[in-house]
């Protein structure tokens, strides 16, 4: 692995935060009932902190002398965080945040290990601490859903 591997996985991760937040956004709009509300607060919560993360993964981009990417080279890829046909299905909603969570876990695990083997502690210290946030997101929401699938 070579610093391009860290400045690819930190564009990847950068789309991906950025990516979370319209998903987070639309889920805390589109949902309804008395059910949803918890989630629809911890999302509402959960878009400021990656929205940090997205701000945090720009600027060491441009430390690296590189830049993040912009709409234009954005592909979508968070499938199972699309809005669910039923408002009321906030089960889907939570499994969706779960699949994102795990998907970035895995870009900041790589992420470390591609900046300790081009010896850039500074995008590994960031790595780790945002990975940190996103298991304790992880953590939140398999509580949500243990809840609502014994409901």
């Amino acid at each position: 692995m070579s610093s391009d591997q860290v400045v690819e996985l930190l564009r990847t991760a950068y789309a991906d935060e950025i990516e979370t937040v319209m998903n987070y956004q639309t889920n805390a709009i589109v949902l309804d009932g008395v059910r949803a509300e918890e989630i629809k607060e911890s999302l509402k919560q959960d878009i400021q902190e990656e929205l940090g993360h997205a701000e945090q993964l720009g600027q060491r981009l441009k430390q690296l002398g590189a830049r993040p990417p912009g709409s234009a080279e954005f592909t979508a890829r968070q499938d199972s965080l699309q809005p669910p046909e039923d408002s009321t299905d906030v089960l889907s909603v939570i499994n969706g945040v779960l699949d994102a969570e795990e998907g970035a876990i895995a870009t900041y695990r790589d992420m470390i290990d591609a900046a300790e083997e081009a010896d850039d502690p500074v995008t590994e210290d960031l790595a780790v601490t945002i990975l940190s946030d996103e298991e304790a997101h992880r953590t939140e929401f398999h509580g949500f859903q243990k809840e609502y699938q014994d409901d």
